[in-house]
């Protein structure tokens, strides 16, 4: 599983894991039953405090995304996919409302935002 943390995007670093790991989950990157990395071990790659990994579990855990396996680790729960794609919809909406809202309020026509959202989607900016 790969994470990749940007401390200067205005996420919290426990929320930037904590939606990497739901995503990883919706998109079939981690499965269920599949363990997670340890918090140190995620600590130690990401170079961040344990303390933020551990946050980001114990949210994830409480969200019923994780399950403590004594003796083992943190394992993607059942019911983890099915949550982590109505949250990944849920933050996407959000996140696209307000582009629309920002491109009503600046006077973008209908077909300027669909022609910049598509030649956003085709773009090898874009990261997947």
């Amino acid at each position: 599983m790969f994470f990749e943390i940007n401390p200067s995007n205005g996420v919290a670093i426990f929320e930037q894991i904590s939606r990497q790991v739901k995503y990883a989950v919706a998109n079939g990157a981690l499965r269920v039953g599949e363990l997670v990395p340890s918090v140190r071990d995620l600590a130690t790659k990401l170079t961040v405090n344990p303390n933020t990994v551990a946050r980001a579990y114990r949210d994830l855990q409480s969200d019923g995304f994780l399950e403590p396996i004594r003796g083992e680790g943190l394992r993607v729960t059942k019911q983890a996919t099915e949550r982590s794609r109505k949250h990944r919809t849920k933050l996407l909406h959000d996140r696209i409302r307000q582009v629309v809202i920002e491109a009503k309020q600046s006077g973008l026509v209908e077909e300027e935002f669909y022609s910049l959202v598509d030649a956003l989607w085709k773009s090898e900016l874009v990261e997947v």
